[in-house]
């Protein structure tokens, strides 16, 4: 599956959980998307280990605690932290992964997008959904379309 297609079929899913939402959200990344998803209609699950509400929703420690079926996930985290996510989405049914990366190396773990690919998920290396998402900001779309002249989004 090209790029554009792997993009357009993670946004059309309902229920996307987001790994590496912060209870501090003060410029991070993660609950910035996830509220522009919030915002766009999507139905959100806020995924840390560590919080119990997130953005005045209800989070969830793992995605196994989720109370219904995953349709992708989005994941801000460390990179390190990223495999072990990647593993969840295996083991709980999550077929669609999109690795967060905007400016800097963002949350892409090559060991966990190969683990991801050799279990059959749809794996997105590169860029941001804001790039993409109904409405995106200006910002946004001027860098997804900088780094698609560039080559900074898989092909």
């Amino acid at each position: 599956m090209k790029y554009k297609e792997k993009v357009d079929d993670f946004l059309s899913q309902k229920r996307i959980a987001f790994a590496g939402v912060s209870r501090t959200p003060k410029a991070k990344v993660g609950n910035a998307i996830y509220k522009k998803f919030k915002e766009a209609g999507y139905t959100v699950y806020p995924i840390n280990p560590n919080a119990e509400m997130i953005e005045g929703d209800k989070c969830y420690k793992d995605l196994a605690s989720v109370p219904e079926k995953i349709d992708a996930i989005l994941i801000t985290t460390n990179p390190t932290a990223a495999y072990e996510v990647v593993k969840q989405c295996i083991a709980n049914g999550v077929k669609r992964v999109w690795f967060h990366q905007g400016m800097g190396n963002g949350s892409y773990n090559k060991e966990a997008a190969r683990l991801g690919e050799e279990n059959g998920l749809t794996v997105i290396h590169s860029g941001c959904p804001m790039m993409f998402i109904k409405d995106a900001d200006p910002f946004h779309r001027f860098m997804g379309f900088l780094k698609k002249i560039f080559g900074k989004l898989e092909k």
